[in-house]
């Protein structure tokens, strides 16, 4: 049964927290180089900003480059009610489990490849083919990390993996649950365009992926599109969290424990965001080409936990 206030509540917080978010692993990052860097808050400032402007919009443009920014951005917030938060109970868990998340964000990319390559832009072809080759290894090594818990809960639905995990014991250091969990982070960190796979602060056309496909779009579009970025990386994180690291989530979401289980969610998203920032500031941008080679690993790791288990 759908709760329409529990549906209202997950929108607020995947809408507020996912810049937050953002703008944590900024300031954080640049603590760490030594530089001074802008506040926790300015992506929300940069957001106001691009939604108060103008649009440009190229002449060659069809109607895919204007509705990418609004399926992409509704796919993405999709996905995140599809995940529990707070609670165990996803607000909209009965239309499905891991991969009803997967698809939608395949989604959301695929068009954006889409509205990449709409403009004839050399840019925007060189980011969408990049951006392809990533995701054909990323999905598959983040489904199988995932179905190495699901098994366990004899379910792919994420709601009924969680409560299947409240009440069970901690597992992190079973073999399967330590290699899903490294391969899940691998993903995470190309999916979100971290350093090693890539730097969202270039715009080096050597370099860059995921900015050479939005270097047509402008105001709002823009804004859409970089909020829907934040929300993935939000959902990303959520799922890692709190698939391998359960403890806290409330079990339902009218409960006495809900507000504490909002502290404990926060404090699992800034230690793992912590974790991030310490990756990518103590390693170099891989090569494009070792890209998949990186990728590879994490579809490596993510099949032996699989295979292990059934063996263990």
């Amino acid at each position: 049964m759908i709760e329409p206030v529990a549906v209202i509540a997950q929108i607020a917080l995947v809408l507020f927290l996912s810049p937050l978010i953002t703008g944590f692993s900024r300031t954080m990052k640049a603590r760490l180089q030594t530089r001074r860097g802008a506040g926790v808050l300015q992506p929300y400032r940069d957001l106001g900003k691009l939604l108060r402007k103008g649009m440009v919009i190229p002449d060659t443009a069809s109607w895919i480059f204007a509705a990418t920014p609004y399926v992409l951005f509704t796919t993405t917030l999709l996905a995140g009610l599809l995940i529990p938060t707070i609670s165990a109970q996803a607000p909209l868990s009965a239309f499905g489990g891991v991969l009803a998340v997967v698809y939608l964000l395949a989604l959301g990319r695929f068009f954006l490849a889409l509205g990449g390559l709409d403009t004839g832009s050399s840019f925007g072809g060189l980011g969408s083919s990049r951006e392809m080759t990533i995701s054909a290894i990323a999905e598959p090594a983040l489904m199988l990390a995932v179905f190495t818990v699901a098994i366990g809960a004899g379910s792919t639905n994420l709601s009924t993996v969680a409560h299947a995990a409240l009440g069970q014991s901690w597992r992190f250091l079973a073999p399967s649950q330590m290699l899903a969990f490294a391969a899940l982070f691998i993903v995470l960190i190309a999916e979100t365009g971290r350093i090693p796979v890539d730097n969202t602060a270039t715009h080096l056309e050597l370099t860059m992926i995921h900015e050479a496909m939005i270097l047509e779009y402008s105001g709002p579009s823009l804004a859409l599109i970089e909020w829907s970025a934040a929300i993935k990386q939000l959902v990303l994180m959520t799922l890692l969290v709190n698939v391998f690291f359960p403890f806290g989530l409330s079990p339902g979401w009218w409960q006495a424990s809900t507000l504490l289980s909002l502290v404990l969610f926060s404090v699992k998203l800034l230690l793992l965001a912590a974790a991030i920032v310490l990756v990518e500031t103590t390693n170099a941008k891989l090569r494009l080409f070792r890209v998949p080679e990186l990728l590879t690993v994490a579809f490596i790791l993510s099949a032996m936990a699989l295979i292990s288990t059934f063996l263990f």
